[in-house]
């Protein structure tokens, strides 16, 4: 993997003479009180100000604060004028805009598309707090309260929309969010290198339109500059491509010392190369693939599935190559993704003056979002696992970034020392997949160059190390801590890189788990789960019997929630009859069932609106169809299969059945799916008819009282 500069290494900024502030300042008061006249960054955020790492504002606010610089935060705002945009001042280097932790969209609406009620990253919960699309709302009236100061947008929101993407809620491709915000630079992944290279050559008087060539970012732009190299996608054939699977996924085809003034490719006189030829020796540094443009993805599903296949396969920092697409007359250009963090940095990150705790503005209001992680630890970050319904791998990258040992011990003393209300108990240690902790290919040369989509799927790689016993010994360290009483594992586990390690196992169980562990094997049948890239459910019940073993000798009655998705791409009626017939069998009655949400530029959203296999090489005529659950019926018919001992259900299902032929599951007994008629005599002697009510351990102390 190339390296990078240390992002604690560059020499700070004059204003580092105030040195850290208690809080970033929200008002003019509070920067008069810290002696500013300015902020040289103001952060505008779709959340309330948390000040603690696992908040956006509250880590990048402070790491660009220990680099010297003024920052403010401009939380939630009212978005109907510029005004409370004008609220501290004008920034001396930028603003820098997110929509926060949570996609806009996401956090507003479910995936019916109906409105949410409430709002976890808002005091009291409280919904309307952010506008639909906050990113570009926020951008236009930050340009609005301040003309000619630098536009920056980051975060999840658009690192997701950073090229011409389907939306769901307008079920149209939208193109990117760069043009639309009128930004003047795009941060996507982890931006922390970028955001601060960024602001220190900012600071030194270089001009934002002038800095193009940090990893992690995206601007708009007109042409291909002079001595790069352009390799052309926009248009499928028949022919053998450049992404179809090699015998060797790990080949590296380009020599990134060498210069493209050494090359004599066949389209010198243009710098366009063909990209379903695959020429040897180009230097990586100075070639760029052109993905189909808007004009051409918004007309054409296939070149939507192509451009998605192609995106991804330029995900890895190891050998990403720019890429570029053609809005209208100018080019929305994106550099390959940046150098994960070491763990030092990663360390350092973590370990900056954090409160922990809600800005004191809010006064007692509750935090919903900080009220559920406030004890947790975040021990890594990134996701090799490659679900195509997960946006992970595009935000974080499937790159594992970890923290020390050390690190994570003494943010735990912190937590003990320092949070108020800590009762000795750590709610959570983990990150996007809790167990994929120093996990890691056993080559630094093979992961640089490897173009694998997953290292699990549609098995675990060979060249990956499974060893759970960092994360075995990390758990052994943590709960030996004086004042510790229970360290829980919250985070989502990966069950088929757990069973890889019984030990692992065996420690989870006996001493990390409070009765449950959610768990997601997201389906039974092998047609959807190979359009989700998820292993089989054989590899659940591996997990199940192990989990079982180690409950039984830890003399403890513990359970496995598992999660289920309904309406994925590439899933049939019959599918989902067949996982409610494992539902019931196994005695599982979900409560709560989640439904296919495609969000922008994951795999499966490509699938969902193009009707394509993008997984595949997409042809110009007979690419892989994929079936997509887009009508309200279906989609409902697809819940109603995992929740089907609900009796608003039954109608619905009772439909169904008959439909396909199978009305044998229609009455009495344990075989039948659903009671024949309306009334609830007829139910299943271990099928009563109950209240909705909220998840609680408690509740599930039977295993038919199981579910999510």
């Amino acid at each position: 993997m190339q390296s990078a500069q240390n992002i604690f290494s560059y020499r700070k900024y004059w204003a580092s003479r105030f040195g850290p502030a208690p809080v970033l300042p929200m008002s003019r008061e509070e920067m008069d009180d810290l002696g500013w006249d300015s902020c040289d960054i103001i952060i505008v955020t779709g959340d309330a100000y948390v000040d603690h790492p696992s908040f956006g504002m509250a880590l990048i606010g402070r790491l660009l604060e220990s680099q010297g610089f003024r920052v403010g935060i401009i939380a939630q705002p009212d978005w109907h004028s510029a005004e409370a945009f004008r609220v501290l001042g004008k920034p001396n280097l930028y603003f820098g805009i997110t929509a926060g932790n949570m996609d806009s969209m996401v956090n507003r609406y479910t995936s019916d598309r109906k409105r949410r009620s409430d709002d976890a990253y808002t005091p009291n919960g409280e919904a309307g707090k952010r506008p639909d699309r906050s990113v570009i709302v926020y951008a236009q009236r930050a340009r609005e309260a301040f003309k000619g100061v630098p536009i920056v947008i980051g975060g999840i929101e658009a690192s997701l929309r950073r090229i011409a993407h389907y939306d769901y809620w307008s079920e149209k491709v939208r193109r990117s969010i760069l043009p639309d915000s009128k930004a003047d630079m795009l941060l996507f992944g982890n931006a922390e290198r970028a955001i601060v290279e960024l602001s220190h050559r900012l600071a030194a008087g270089e001009a934002i339109q002038d800095i193009q060539d940090i990893r992690g970012t995206g601007f708009m732009r007109q042409g291909i500059p002079d001595g790069w190299m352009e390799m052309d996608s926009t248009v499928l054939d028949d022919e053998k491509s450049e992404l179809t699977a090699d015998p060797n996924p790990y080949l590296d085809t380009t020599k990134t010392q060498s210069s493209c003034s050494e090359q004599k490719p066949a389209a010198t006189q243009t710098n366009i190369i063909q990209f379903n030829h695959r020429p040897r020796g180009l230097d990586r540094d100075k070639l760029v693939v052109r993905l189909p443009s808007f004009d051409q993805v918004i007309e054409d599903n296939r070149l939507y599935a192509h451009t998605s296949r192609v995106f991804h396969q330029e995900t890895n920092p190891g050998n990403a190559r720019a890429l570029v697409q053609r809005h209208g007359k100018r080019d929305v250009w994106l550099n390959p993704p940046p150098i994960p963090l070491t763990s030092n940095e990663f360390d350092a990150v973590y370990e900056l003056p954090y409160t922990r705790q809600p800005h004191p503005v809010y006064g007692d209001a509750k935090n919903p979002a900080w009220e559920m992680i406030r004890f947790s630890v975040n021990i890594m970050r990134g996701c090799f696992g490659g679900c195509t319904f997960c946006s992970i791998t595009e935000h974080e990258g499937r790159i594992i970034q970890n923290r020390s040992e050390d690190s994570i011990i003494r943010e735990i003393e912190t937590i003990r020392d320092q949070v108020p209300g800590f009762t000795g108990n750590i709610s959570d240690l983990g990150g996007p997949t809790a167990n994929m902790y120093r996990l890691h290919c056993k080559d630094e040369k093979i992961e640089a160059s490897c173009r694998r989509l997953s290292c699990v799927y549609p098995g675990i790689c060979k060249n990956l190390k499974t060893d759970h016993s960092h994360l075995t010994r990390l758990y052994r360290r943590a709960r030996a801590l004086p004042g510790i009483k229970r360290v829980f594992i919250a985070s989502g586990l990966r069950y088929d890189l757990a069973v890889e390690d019984p030990e692992y196992i065996r420690e989870l169980v006996t001493h990390h788990v409070g009765g449950y562990l959610k768990i997601a094997p997201e389906h039974t049948e092998s047609g959807p789960l190979s359009k989700m890239m998820k292993p089989g459910i054989g590899t659940y019940e591996r997990f199940k019997k192990l989990f079982d073993k180690y409950s039984r000798e830890a003399g403890k009655e513990q359970y496995l929630i598992p999660y289920f998705i309904s309406a994925h791409p590439g899933t049939t009626d019959e599918d989902m009859l067949n996982l409610a017939l494992w539902l019931k069998s196994n005695g599982f009655r979900p409560d709560q069932v989640q439904a296919f949400l495609p969000t922008p530029l994951a795999i499966a959203s490509a699938m969902y609106h193009s009707g394509l296999n993008p997984l595949k090489r997409v042809r110009a005529a007979g690419s892989e169809k994929v079936n997509s659950i887009k009508g309200e019926k279906r989609r409902k018919l697809h819940k109603a299969f995992l929740r089907y001992h609900d009796p608003a259900n039954w109608p619905m299902l009772r439909d169904a059945l008959k439909r396909m032929g199978r009305q044998d599951l229609i009455g009495s007994g344990k075989h039948p799916l659903v009671p024949k008629g309306k009334g609830y005599s007829d139910l299943p002697s271990n099928v009563k008819p109950r209240p909705r009510k909220k998840f609680t351990a408690k509740k599930y102390k039977s295993k038919q009282r199981l579910g999510r």
